[in-house]
């Protein structure tokens, strides 16, 4: 479900919260907006610009200006006010806006990077890896009230009829299940490790850029939303295969990852625990501006993320470079996730530095109750930006350098369940 909203008085509003009052800051605040969404401010344009092409044809030679295109020498520059507006114009127009149009339904744009796939911007969709002999990766679909979402579901070559756990995984704007299985190899634990691994998928026509929805009110509620799909999704699961439903959980990437926790903290007597990779705290945006601010840092006030009591165990990861995701997000996460656990009773903490041969120096801290039941863990990957830890380049948005975060997820998953 998409939310109404009037962008350039959301715009407006998001200057005011970031900066105060002023053309100038408002300019600033705009620019550093769009940057903190991976939109980089053009010039004062209110004409989008057109998606390159890899063998783009010959350009035609320049027109010449006419007298009435021509510059005028003394014409006065844009004023901060009338640049404030045309940086907003031009950000709606990448939203695919258009120009004058009161109220709109807007799509979050992409949280993804350009330079963390080896084959750059436009890299083309992950080849559907071989699936073992006896191992299914099947499709399904699954409807309610909130619409329908496809999904695919591995099934290792080790299931013979057993109870086993299950694995939602929530892939980041862009991409799709076969992508992010190929990326974050899931699949291949689950051979090892012995367990279902589902990955529902986002629609374009749900979000343009197959975002899912974290920052929209009507998508952080229980039974509404894309909260209430993801978790059909599971139970639909469990209800057609022995599923192990002490040892269901739930993990994602970037807007995955923020949905993640969504859900997890939604639907605690689904999901055992949740993971999550370059996210944000529960409700941390409930509009568009207050997506892009908390995206660049946070600024969203603590009171306003309180998750509900009674959470379920966490495990983060997050570069220490994400310029995308600001890593405060991953320490305000954890964070919260272990004060809804504790009950405001204390909670033990731990860090240790390791480092991956050949790869990122990282900090694990772990966080458990005095009796020693875990609570969370947050990863800290040094020189690391917003991509998969670990992550296999069959698959988008992935940084090979490691710690693995796949396996160090299911590793947690086990002691937890």
């Amino acid at each position: 479900m998409k939310l109404p909203l009037n962008m350039l008085a959301q715009m407006r509003a998001a200057t005011r919260n970031l900066l105060g009052s002023g053309p100038a800051a408002a300019t600033e605040a705009i620019q550093q907006a769009l940057s903190a969404a991976g939109l980089a401010p053009q010039a004062a344009s209110t004409q989008q610009q057109p998606m390159r092409d890899i063998n783009q044809p010959p350009a035609p030679p320049p027109a010449q200006p006419s007298a009435a295109t021509q510059p005028q020498a003394d014409a006065a520059p844009p004023t901060p006010a009338q640049a404030a507006q045309d940086f907003a114009q031009d950000f709606m127009a990448r939203l695919g806006v258009p120009a004058g149009l009161g109220q709109h339904s807007f799509d979050m744009p992409s949280f993804e990077l350009p330079n963390f796939h080896p084959s750059g911007f436009n890299a083309p969709a992950a080849t559907p890896a071989e699936v073992p002999a006896g191992a299914q990766f099947i499709d399904g679909v699954y409807r309610n009230h909130a619409g329908t979402r496809s999904y695919k579901l591995y099934i290792p070559s080790s299931y013979h009829g057993q109870a086993m756990p299950l694995i939602v995984m929530l892939h980041g704007c862009t991409q799709n299940p076969d992508d992010f299985a190929a990326g974050t190899q899931m699949n291949a634990l689950a051979e090892e490790k012995e367990c279902f691994v589902v990955y529902p998928a986002q629609t374009q026509g749900a979000n343009s850029s197959r975002c899912w929805n974290w920052f929209n009110a009507i998508d952080q509620q229980r039974d509404q939303g894309e909260p209430s799909l993801i978790a059909g999704i599971a139970r639909q699961v469990i209800d057609d295969y022995p599923v192990n439903e002490r040892e269901v959980f739930v993990a994602g990437l970037s807007a995955g990852g923020a949905m993640a926790v969504i859900v997890g903290t939604l639907y605690p007597d689904l999901f055992a625990a949740v993971g999550v990779h370059s996210g944000l705290p529960f409700a941390s945006a409930q509009d568009l501006p207050s997506a892009l601010a908390a995206m660049k840092g946070g600024a969203m006030p603590n009171a306003q993320r309180k998750a509900p009591a009674g959470g379920v165990p966490i495990i983060v990861f997050h570069g220490d470079r994400d310029t995308t995701v600001n890593p405060r997000n991953g320490d305000e996460l954890i964070a919260q996730g272990v004060r809804s656990q504790a009950g405001g009773k204390a909670a033990k903490a731990a860090s240790v530095d390791g480092s991956v041969p050949n790869g990122h120096r990282y900090t694990r801290t772990t966080h458990s109750q005095a009796d020693g039941s875990p609570l969370g863990e947050h990863w800290v990957i040094h020189g690391a930006g917003h991509a998969w830890s670990g992550g296999s380049d069959n698959g988008s948005y992935t940084d090979g350098k490691g710690p693995d975060a796949s396996r160090e997820m299911l590793r947690f998953f086990k002691t937890v369940s």
